[in-house]
């Protein structure tokens, strides 16, 4: 595509750190972002994370600047500061819990949110404020350049779009959420003013995509509900004033070689061989951030359900949960941890023995560790509440070795896509999510090899380049309609 591509997102694809040490972004829409930069040629607009981050965006003069990423790939970044208040109030109070609570239906409605003047001020002089700068970011770079292409993501900028349109509207805006969109009242949480605002910034986009359909339908069914706005479910449209937006599902694909080529390096296989020295008959695997929408309680405790059902599984399987903690400046996350740690301590205690713990906790992020696992499971537990994708879903099935199988929840977007060959679990029914997993330890290794087949054709259907085409082919498709549009308007 001839336009300029911008992307837009809260963190970007590298972190600066004390000493100069470069590290890589994390969470899966970096992986996501990563995926397309690397496709394209762009230039990646986000926010400075870390004291080193704003150094380095200040050294640059506040101009994009080329990054070598650890673990390859180049890429011209744009670091902007905000001020540090503002952010505080942008990401702990209104983007999270506030936003990400709504969206996977988090709130506990009868106690939280109690929304006050702390809450309305956080949104004014918080989200809105890093939005703007990110905004005015995105304006300076496309200075000058004709029918500019801007790519907006996730829930964090859903102001923004609204601003780079009053200033440019030549510019073709496309906006991805990365989450699930939850239906149309779980949004009356918020108040009116908030809650139009926000629809009214991503609706001033072109297209809009999510992961599945199911998304896609909530999204379309919250502009007839919330805002009265003239809606063609069939086409996937919505009607503001006098522009349309589309809204598309894109599922995200994983880049299955590269999680190949993770599997062979020499740091995986030393804690491969480590874990295989270690290993029981049979391995539960999970690999999570401790997010509430996870689910990890449940999961843990359907696991004691089935040891207390199936006594003789004791000290044959092992449990393995890596867990990245996870906003630990929001105190219901804070919290959550805690409880996860209580629960597996009460589960130790109530089935262990002097030589063997049924469940290992390990809290930290470590790619190669986690796919050291994904070779060995047996049974991998995706049972979260809700949740946009999960690619953990789709990489453990690339690596694995032993005909694992998969349970997964039928409210993560994944399910859509790989449902029919995985053990499929309310996430709320721990007796069910038990009962899958004594289903998975003891089906025959027939139906296991097939399940896992059926898993792999369907991961590897698409890539992340195909995921990338199909918006920009949206994007080409859509823009030549609306460059036709004003043409025959001027002529």
């Amino acid at each position: 595509m001839a336009s300029p591509l911008i992307l837009v997102s809260n963190r970007g694809p590298v972190t600066f750190q004390p000493g100069g040490e470069v590290k890589r972004g994390t969470g899966g829409l970096v992986t996501a972002l990563i995926g397309l930069a690397t496709h394209r040629d762009v230039t990646w607009i986000a926010s400075a994370m870390t004291p080193e981050d704003a150094d380095t965006a200040s050294r640059h003069g506040g101009r994009a600047f080329p990054v070598r990423a650890p673990g390859g790939g180049e890429y011209m970044v744009k670091l902007v500061a905000s001020d540090p208040q503002a952010y505080e109030r942008f990401y702990n109070i209104t983007a999270n819990p506030m936003l990400w609570f709504i969206q996977h239906y988090l709130w506990d409605l009868s106690n939280a949110p109690d929304i006050r003047r702390n809450e309305t001020e956080a949104f004014e002089f918080g989200y809105n404020v890093v939005n703007e700068d990110l905004a005015r970011a995105v304006l300076e770079e496309i200075e000058g350049l004709e029918h500019p292409v801007v790519m907006s993501h996730d829930y964090h900028l859903y102001t923004l779009p609204a601003l780079v349109r009053q200033a440019r509207p030549d510019a073709f805006l496309h906006h991805f959420v990365h989450i699930p969109w939850s239906q149309s009242d779980s949004w009356r949480v918020l108040p009116s003013m908030i809650r139009e605002e926000l629809y009214h910034g991503i609706l001033a986009n072109d297209i809009i995509g999510f992961h599945t359909r199911h998304y896609r339908s909530n999204f379309l069914q919250c502009c007839d509900d919330l805002l009265g706005l003239e809606v063609d479910y069939g086409r996937g449209a919505v009607q503001l004033e006098d522009r349309e937006v589309w809204v598309r599902h894109y599922p995200l694909p994983i880049d299955a070689r590269a999680v190949q080529e993770v599997a062979r390096r020499e740091r995986t296989l030393a804690f491969e061989e480590e874990l295989l020295r270690r290993r029981r008959e049979f391995m539960i695997l999970r690999v999570d951030r401790a997010d509430l929408s996870k689910n990890v309680l449940r999961g843990f405790n359907a696991f004691d359900l089935f040891l207390e059902q199936h006594p003789e599984f004791r000290e044959r399987v092992s449990f393995i949960a890596q867990l990245m903690p996870s906003r630990t400046d929001v105190p219901e996350y804070t919290e959550y941890l805690e409880r996860i740690e209580a629960v597996v301590a009460v589960v130790n205690h109530r089935h262990g023995s002097p030589d063997w713990m049924p469940i290992q906790l390990k809290l930290r992020d470590d790619l190669e560790e986690a796919v050291a696992a994904y070779k060995h499971y047996d049974v991998l537990m995706v049972n979260a509440m809700f949740d946009g994708m999960n690619l953990v879903a789709k990489e453990g099935p690339m690596v694995n070795e032993r005909a694992g199988v998969s349970i997964l929840s039928e409210n993560t977007g994944a399910h859509e896509e790989l449902g029919e060959y995985a053990l499929s679990v309310n996430p709320f029914d721990i007796q069910e999510l038990s009962d899958s997993i004594h289903a998975a330890l003891t089906m025959p290794l027939a139906e296991r090899r097939e399940r896992l087949e059926g898993l792999r054709r369907v991961i590897t259907s698409r890539d992340p380049g195909d995921w990338i085409d199909e918006q920009l082919g949206d994007i080409a498709g859509k823009d030549g309609l609306t460059r036709g549009v004003v043409q025959a308007r001027e002529a």
